[in-house]
């Protein structure tokens, strides 16, 4: 095994956070130095939205595609990412009444910032993205969207992913499984 070998075998248990360029200057990581660790359902994608000349963030669970938007950013406080982004994920779980382990561990701790592996959920994520700037035009600017309903409502986006179906009909699926 060699040295780039060991050093991705000791990810198993870590969360994967997969970021776009973009994510990466956020969180801390330039994009040329981002491991390339296995590609898993586990995995979280991360995206930076501009959105009225302010950043947010869009995560997304890529073996369900949850969501979780959040509003006007500031890097400093989501560096180290590892608590923000646990934090905002919980916090999402908690709105939609699922267990903090329902889209597996979550361990601040344990955060790896790792290059994107997935055209597939890539696209889901940027689709998932209109979907936010739609909802922040219809509420006439990003200080007048309610961030919560916002989340709510794109659990419920219908996605095309092996017949049409929403996140949370994704994790009622993987419950089934588990």
């Amino acid at each position: 095994m060699d040295e780039r070998e060991e050093r991705l075998a000791g990810y198993v248990s870590a969360v994967i956070l997969r970021c776009t360029a973009r994510a990466a200057g956020l969180l801390g990581g330039p994009r040329a130095d981002l491991v390339r660790p296995a590609e898993s359902d586990d995995d979280w994608y991360a995206n930076v939205l501009w959105i009225e000349r302010r950043k947010c963030l869009l995560l997304m669970h890529a073996g369900t595609l949850f969501p979780v938007f959040v509003a006007d950013v500031r890097t400093a406080a989501w560096r180290p990412p590892g608590r923000a982004v646990v934090a905002a994920i919980e916090s999402a779980l908690a709105r939609e009444q699922l267990a903090a382990g329902a889209l597996g561990a979550l361990d601040s701790d344990e955060i790896v910032i790792a290059a994107t592996a997935s055209r597939r959920v890539l696209g889901y994520l940027n689709e998932t993205g209109h979907a936010c700037r739609n909802a922040v035009e219809l509420a006439s600017g990003l200080e007048h969207v309610d961030v919560d309903a916002l989340n709510h409502g794109l659990c419920r986006l219908l996605h095309n992913r092996d017949g049409y179906i929403t996140p949370m009909d994704l994790i009622a699926r993987r419950g089934d499984r588990g």
